[in-house]
């Protein structure tokens, strides 16, 4: 028999204080009503009003109590209209049971919601565990602006001499004070959009993301990897800790299509297996979206507002195999991905300095949004089956249902210039352990 869980509902109450980021004036949120779906299941409704002008999109924050006991509800517990909100009659879902509670009685149960700005960039702590104090801690522009986050910098690229509005966090690389290479992740906010994808210059292929997104501002570290999953793969292991881990395989991160239950993109969604990067990285954090990007959302980050060969915005490039234009955006073959040792250029040394081999992740200049290493380093492989030709386009593309391989974006250091750029697309065999192939984190947004 299924067990119930019993919560007597009260009343919803307005924020008694803000939270950080919270809209002092302007949207605001009225006529809160809570009501679980009792008997039949345990879900929670929790429906509100948002008041903001028709054009704007606020994010709504919640937290839940009974009394004055705050109740603690990871990330993958709510549902429902929390992020880039319009105006008009919401609803939130609070999933009980993915808070750890089966059946407790809530009798003073009530929850604070407050229309708050979106952040620039997302940080989880991967030592703590989820619900921690400052376990998942956001950076909004204001604050970003005013130099509580290190330098930052605005409107930093342009696209064929316009400016690409944004403002950028340049004090992320600053490991010693934010750890943001080893023991957090940090994650940028991807805005929905519509955006051309392809490897013509300006690309031709007319695609539509719906739904914002948070992308790793790097790509994953090995520190990181072996903090979730207990040991490093990787061959380039000096300075370990702050390189992208690498020889890590599509299923090594999501799972495989033939364990129980299957897991196959797009077919079976967002599931991943238990005992993967991705499942075991959801477990400890309590953010159950975490996930490889499609390739559309790949591209659309690595563009960032861009329609030329590289994502600098500098217009047609120069000689393809090796350039200055390149030099200064990421690592490939020819500035330092091969090493000289003398009489021939080498690959493959372990013990090379974090001057050759992979780079340290932000060695490079970030693009329009605050990404790092898109282009060269290592790699990034993406959700979808691989398909030859032009990438997928159209309206949140997931890709061939089915396939023998799987995408892989951006170069990496094995290879020239040519592949550096941000249309460059291969595949690899979902088992492959490639000393080229890493990722790069998305969290999905509902």
């Amino acid at each position: 028999m299924k067990m119930k869980m019993a919560v007597r509902m009260t009343w919803g109450g307005l924020a008694g204080c803000l939270a950080l980021g919270a809209l002092a004036d302007g949207p605001s949120v009225r006529d809160v009503t809570v009501r679980q779906r009792w008997t039949w299941n345990r879900l929670v409704d929790i429906s509100y009003v948002l008041d903001c002008d028709p054009t704007q999109r606020v994010d709504v924050s919640i937290d839940l109590y009974n009394g004055s006991q705050k109740i603690f509800s990871p990330p993958n517990a709510l549902s429902g209209d929390l992020y880039a909100v319009s105006n008009g009659t919401r609803r939130i879902v609070w999933d009980p049971t993915k808070s750890g509670y089966t059946n407790t009685i809530f009798p003073r149960f009530h929850v604070d919601i407050a229309a708050t700005y979106v952040p620039l960039y997302m940080i989880v702590d991967l030592t703590k565990e989820a619900g921690e104090t400052n376990q998942i801690e956001y950076v909004y522009e204001a604050d970003l602006v005013a130099g509580q986050w290190g330098t930052w910098e605005r409107n930093a690229v342009t696209n064929n001499g316009i400016p690409i509005q944004s403002v950028i966090w340049t004090g992320v690389t600053n490991d010693a004070l934010y750890k943001t290479k080893t023991e957090k992740l940090v994650l940028r906010r991807v805005p929905a959009g519509t955006f051309a994808m392809g490897s013509a210059v300006p690309p031709t292929i007319t695609t539509r993301l719906t739904k914002d997104f948070y992308v790793g501002v790097f790509e994953v570290t090995q520190k990181q990897w072996e903090l979730v999953m207990g040991k490093n793969p990787s061959f380039f292991t000096t300075d370990y800790a702050t390189r992208p881990v690498e020889k890590v395989s599509y299923i090594d991160i999501r799972g495989a299509t033939n364990t129980v239950p299957p897991v196959n993109w797009p077919s079976t969604g967002a599931q991943v297996g238990s005992t993967n990067f991705l499942g075991l990285l959801r477990s400890l954090t309590g953010i159950g979206d975490f996930d490889l990007p499609t390739e559309a959302q790949w591209e659309y980050a690595c563009r960032a507002g861009t329609t030329t060969h590289y994502n600098d915005g500098k217009g047609t490039p120069g000689n393809l195999t090796s350039n200055d234009q390149i030099n200064v955006l990421g690592r490939y073959k020819w500035n330092g991905g091969f090493y000289w040792n003398g009489t021939g250029w080498v690959t493959g040394i372990s013990t090379l300095g974090p001057e050759n081999g992979s780079a340290i992740v932000g060695s490079y200049l970030p693009n329009a949004w605050g990404l790092y290493d898109t282009l060269g380093n290592v790699w990034e492989l993406c959700l979808d089956w691989w398909k030859s030709g032009s990438p997928p386009g159209g309206v949140d593309p997931p890709g061939n249902n089915t396939g023998t391989e799987r995408t892989r974006r951006g170069g990496s250091l094995e290879h020239d210039a040519s592949y550096a750029t941000s249309a460059s697309r291969f595949n690899s065999v979902p088992t492959e352990t490639y000393k080229f192939n890493g990722f790069r984190l998305v969290r999905d947004l509902p």
